[in-house]
């Protein structure tokens, strides 16, 4: 098949459309990013080589002097990016340049509001990478070429004006790696300037270990002397700024180096810088990002994290070096101690990999512990971003346990706030005397975890309970089981006991009236049959006529919702503890009905009401409404 046969005409999917539109309108006033968008590419493409290549030197194909080239051409109108990393081959092109491979395209489309302003920060937090060209040009050809392929033939070129298309075709390249031609618009003369471009890559781009070169330019008298051959220059420092010491790093650097490593166009929340000496030496330089990503929840998101040895990259798909609850981690860890020619399978068993994880967690938390002490509106932004995700911390990472519980932040009766803020030690020192376990209860959603009948009694004796709302929530609590030796206890399982807190009283009082209703609730348990596993008298409620308990050491009636609705419903669930309180007038009107089908339906009304203020569904809708309807016919009566 021939070069001109292989040349075809494709569609942008819709959503690249929308974000080219979007970002062309949005982003202008910085529109000087693009060429850090463009060498931040060009950078990652060098780093791949080189890893690649330490096990087959070949695709370097004689050339191992790897540079970022920018060439402006003021007749042409045009600025040119040029790297020799590992390039693309036309399938390459096609997935990472005609779509946009993100899993959070529809949530991030989703949370556009319309507003130019708060558009324009989400399209910087979706990172837009190379689209960001068409902010300055009005074509752009991009011609690639895979090393290691070694045939001229294979190049790539790809080619658009940023609308609703764009043309692939294979070409003739000599040299591997990645060339994009920007065709400025009219207006943008502004960087057909080498002062102008120089100034920018000092600014955004210093800190990339790879060279960034540009033709030297000769003012005044030397002007004069026509030179044959062109005279390059690097226009950056060209060193790792992770292996520089802190004294020579400024704020600026440190989050212009964040934007690079990260895809981010907004500062970072928090940063860490550290070398660590011994016999593994390694430093990290770690960044806690001031928003969530929009891959947050994607299982088979890459972690943020790039491990090189050496300063040689190695990969930024090591899950070694971060937790799943710290995977909105971004940055470097640079071993001096670990192989260059480390495999990832090497990786997942090697003793100093393991090492160097725990410090990193160690680092990170105590970052956040910090921030947590000397800035708490700081880390409530931390907590709003990122709080669900380190709720699963106690969950994986038992020998952190404690730090990471003292790191988490909850809602609580103690002020009815959905806004989550309360740290378990804030509860402890509220707790009165007497008071010796932490309580807590689990719901669907914060309105109904505030108005829960089963905090009747905790809000008439003033003791404080956690709402806790989120889905994780449910997992916390079954490995969070205690803190700082008090033991968390849910107001909805098991028998309610309040141990010191609890009037000698209000005890003889609850025995006395249990005996009371002893036949009524063998009654009771007798109509609903299976759908119990017992009928109580309660001391928990206070308003509500009836509720629903869990077993002390089963799975919450919430817990169970959510793996039905996930389709992953347990065998053998257990049946829940139909309570009744005594000092409702429903109840004591139940306890004096002589009518059996008046009191078999009223107990089926209590009932399905129980189920509702948990949340639950009903098993049969009409039955309630047709028992319902009756009993309030006959009232009307």
């Amino acid at each position: 098949m021939t070069v001109e046969t292989q040349k075809e005409t494709l569609g942008f999917e819709t959503e690249v459309k929308q974000l080219l539109h979007l970002m062309i309108h949005s982003l202008y006033s910085n529109k000087e990013i693009f060429l850090r968008e463009l060498i931040s590419n060009a950078s990652d493409a060098a780093d791949k080589l080189r890893f690649e290549a330490l096990s087959n030197d070949a695709l370097y194909e004689g050339d191992s002097d790897l540079k970022i080239r920018v060439e402006f051409d003021k007749d042409k109108r045009t600025i040119t990016v040029k790297d020799n990393g590992i390039g693309m081959n036309r399938e390459e092109v096609q997935e990472n340049i005609g779509t946009i491979a993100k899993s959070g395209t529809r949530q991030f489309f989703e949370a556009l509001t319309g507003d130019e302003a708060k558009d324009s920060e989400l399209i910087g937090q979706f990172g837009v990478g190379f689209y960001s060209s068409f902010i300055v040009a009005d074509k752009v050809t991009l011609t690639t070429r895979k090393a290691g392929g070694a045939d001229p033939s294979q190049g790539v070129r790809w080619e658009s004006n940023g609308e609703g298309d764009y043309t692939l075709e294979n070409v003739e390249k000599p040299t591997h790696g990645t060339e994009v031609v920007l065709h400025l618009r009219e207006g943008e003369d502004e960087f057909l300037d080498g002062f102008r471009l120089r100034s920018i890559i000092k600014k955004f781009s210093d800190h990339i270990s790879i060279p960034i070169v540009m033709d030297k330019e000769h003012y005044g008298e030397e002007k004069e002397e026509e030179k044959t051959e062109p005279e390059e220059e690097t226009v950056n420092s060209a060193s790792a700024l992770w292996a520089k010491s802190k004294q020579e790093i400024d704020e600026e650097a440190y989050h212009e180096f964040y934007k690079h490593v990260a895809h981010d166009f907004q500062d970072p929340l928090a940063y860490v810088h550290s070398r660590v000496e011994g016999t593994n030496e390694y430093t990290l330089l770690l960044y806690v990002p001031s928003h969530a990503p929009f891959d947050l929840w994607d299982r088979d998101a890459k972690h943020g994290v790039k491990l090189y040895v050496r300063k040689v990259f190695i990969t930024d798909d090591a899950d070694q070096l971060m937790p799943r609850y710290l995977r909105f981690i971004r940055g470097v860890i640079d071993s001096d101690s670990l192989p260059l020619n480390i495999s990832r399978e090497m990786l997942q068993q090697n003793k100093l990999i393991e090492t160097i994880r725990g410090g990193a967690v160690k680092k990170v938390l105590g970052l956040l512990e910090d921030i947590a002490k000397k800035e708490p509106e700081k880390y409530q932004t931390f907590w709003n971003e990122f709080g669900k995700v380190i709720k699963e911390g106690p969950i994986e990472d038992y020998a952190n346990r404690e730090r990471i519980a003292k790191l988490l932040r909850f809602s609580s009766t103690h002020t009815d706030s959905e806004k989550q803020e309360v740290s378990l030690q804030d509860y402890i020192d509220r707790m009165p005397e007497g008071q010796e376990k932490i309580y807590y209860i689990t719901a669907d959603s914060f309105s109904a975890a505030k108005n829960s009948p089963h905090l009747e009694i905790f809000r008439k004796k003033g003791i404080e309970v956690l709402l806790l709302s989120d889905r994780v929530d449910e997992w916390l609590t079954t490995h969070l089981t205690e803190f700082d030796g008090k033991p968390l206890q849910s107001v909805a399982k098991g028998e309610l006991d309040l141990g010191k807190l609890a009037d000698k009283e209000d005890k003889e009082s609850q025995e006395k009236v249990a005996k009371e209703y002893q036949e009524m609730v063998e009654k009771i348990k007798k109509i609903l049959g299976d759908k119990v596993s017992e009928v109580r008298v309660s001391n928990r409620l206070t308003e509500s006529p009836a509720c629903l308990v869990s077993e002390n050491f089963g799975m919450s009636l919430n817990m169970e919702r959510i793996m039905n609705e996930v389709g992953q419903p347990l065998p053998g669930a257990t049946k829940p503890i139909f309570e009744i309180n005594p000092d409702h007038p429903l109840v004591s009107r139940l306890k004096e009905e002589s009518d059996d089908q008046r009191f078999d339906d009223l107990t089926q009304v209590l009932f399905d009401q129980a189920v509702l203020s948990e949340g639950g569904q009903l098993d049969d809708p009409a039955g309630f409404v047709h028992k319902l309807n009756g009993l309030l016919q006959g009232v009307l009566n």
